[in-house]
């Protein structure tokens, strides 16, 4: 069993707040990645283990989901607050704090899904993105381009 099993066995369905990690990979194409989770385009991660960094959380993670592997993360940001709420359909509830990161440092793997939890992996051009992403994932892109935009200006 897993930490957050562990944690659910104690506190059943009890609202807990739960570090995740989601990752921006982007290719030579400037394409970005995603995954599909039942039926939803997202961006690829998942929650920290006890003892985990979240730069290796989130290596293990796009790993597992997609079959590739990354190095060299930068921060986006932390994304944290009630307007991420998560109420899933066996009653477990949950406030995420997300710390997302971007890398363009894709070193091997074959892109292939998991087919447990992700159906498809895919790049996607920023003109073809996936309508329906998460509030979450929309703050992340924002940011992600705030920061272009922001260093930009600094050159």
């Amino acid at each position: 069993m897993g930490y957050i099993e562990d944690l659910r066995a104690l506190v059943g369905t009890r609202p807990l707040i739960l570090t995740g990690v989601t990752v921006l990979v982007i290719d030579q194409h400037f394409r970005f990645l995603m995954v599909q989770s039942d039926k939803k385009w997202k961006l690829p991660g998942g929650f920290i283990e006890i003892g985990e960094t979240a730069e290796d959380a989130c290596r293990r993670e796009l790993l597992e989901e997609t079959g590739i592997t990354i190095d060299n993360l930068q921060l986006i940001g932390v994304f944290s607050g009630k307007d991420y709420y998560t109420k899933l359909p066996n009653g477990d509830e949950y406030y995420p704090i997300t710390l997302a990161f971007v890398t363009e440092d894709i070193r091997s793997g074959d892109l292939k899904p998991d087919d447990i939890e992700i159906q498809k992996v895919q790049f996607f051009k920023w003109s073809a993105f996936p309508k329906d992403l998460s509030l979450r994932d929309r703050q992340i892109f924002q940011s992600f381009i705030e920061n272009l935009i922001s260093e930009g200006r600094k050159r």
